[in-house]
């Protein structure tokens, strides 16, 4: 049996919406398909893969479920020096937050000590549509997984603020990609403001993303081009951090 590198075939594989087919996985691991074939056979024996009616392949949830758990928490170690150094700059809350699958959940939280502060809870879901780390992850997916991603939460309004409209909520997505930064300005909860950066991992590939937030109380429009500069930067660096494996 030919030797498959697994990382390389699992994140390949992995980052595929749609099953492959055996002559993209091919070219891909650079091995004949009939050689290749015997493998995928043994894989999908074991319940490592699946064969959808097309003949397509992709990884079975439960070797999905488990890589992306062990890639999210692998974010979260190199994460975590930055966001403290964004804590000890600013005295705000920093988040961070990790694609899995379609959902959007809440990975890491450094809170301040402020009395009055933003709060939240590790683990819970993300709303894609209004919260500052759902947008800046969601604008950054092909439109089929952000389509995808806005049906299984749906557009539901949080505030007065919150976007409903997905016309506006792609338009938003647009300005997202073009300066970097995604916003909740009291869209998800009133009172809040806060300001996110999205985290390129393997492939260039968005799935992660840093958040800073506060009281709208606390924040100025001065203020506002420092966090989003800090965040920028705080981003590219965990980024290359990550490139460097």
């Amino acid at each position: 049996m030919p030797f498959i590198p697994a990382r390389e075939f699992a994140a390949f594989c992995s980052y595929e919406v749609e099953g492959i087919p055996l002559s993209e996985i091919s070219a891909q691991m650079q091995l004949p398909e009939s050689s290749l074939f015997h493998v995928l056979r043994t894989l999908e024996h074991h319940e490592y893969l699946q064969q959808h009616s097309d003949g397509t392949y992709q990884l079975s949830p439960r070797l999905i479920s488990g890589w992306l758990v062990r890639a999210a928490e692998h974010v979260r170690e190199v994460a975590r020096p930055e966001m403290e150094k964004l804590v000890n700059a600013f005295n705000e809350t920093v988040s961070l937050a990790y694609l899995f699958d379609d959902r959007i959940h809440m990975l890491d939280c450094l809170e301040t000590f402020h009395e009055i502060r933003m709060t939240n809870k590790i683990g819970r879901v993300l709303p894609p549509h209004c919260s500052a780390m759902g947008k800046s992850i969601t604008a950054f997916q092909d439109r089929a997984l952000a389509d995808r991603m806005l049906e299984v939460y749906g557009l539901t309004p949080r505030t007065e603020h919150t976007i409903t409209d997905r016309k506006k909520l792609f338009a938003e997505f647009e300005d997202i990609r073009k300066f970097g930064i995604a916003w909740d300005r009291e869209e998800s909860i009133r009172g809040r403001i806060c300001f996110s950066a999205p985290i390129r991992t393997e492939g260039d590939r968005v799935v992660a993303a840093i958040s800073l937030s506060t009281p709208t109380i606390r924040m100025d429009k001065k203020h506002e081009a420092e966090v989003q500069a800090a965040l920028l930067e705080t981003a590219r660096a965990i980024s290359r951090s990550l490139a460097k494996g």
